[in-house]
């Protein structure tokens, strides 16, 4: 085994992980999500109608940050953990470059992985494994 393909299958195992480590930190925003429908429950049934809209506002508010939160940190996960699979397989070498350069938002894990995964993908030995044109 060679260099390259040494450092695509610890690069492989590495998106797993932090794509696990991504979906565990997307879930933190589940206690939000709770809290904004609590709210919003609580201002439609529980409380007179001079005071319903705070609760509704900040509910509302509450609750679809938090749902775009755990939207956006499952999808990165789940995009992370893909291409862990594709780098493996030496497959879809721009749908790793873009989940590389994307990863590099999630610190400290994904932009170290992310740096590191661009600077493999980059080496024209790589990209001819992938089958793309140097």
């Amino acid at each position: 085994m060679n260099q390259d393909e040494e450092h695509l299958k610890l690069l492989s195992i590495f998106h797993y992980v932090v794509g696990g480590i991504a979906g565990f930190f997307a879930c933190i925003p589940i206690v939000h999500f709770i809290i904004g429908v609590v709210m919003l429950v609580a201002g439609v049934a529980g409380t007179p109608d001079d005071e319903r809209l705070p609760f509704l506002i900040v509910g509302f508010v509450f609750t679809f940050v938090a749902g775009l939160a755990i939207l956006c940190g499952w999808t990165l996960a789940i995009c992370m953990i893909i291409a862990g699979k594709r780098l493996g397989r030496r497959r879809s070498y721009t749908f790793c470059f873009v989940i590389a350069c994307i990863s590099c938002l999630f610190m400290p894990y994904g932009t170290v992985l992310g740096v590191f995964t661009i600077i493999v993908l980059m080496r024209p030995t790589v990209k001819e494994l992938f089958g793309v044109s140097p």
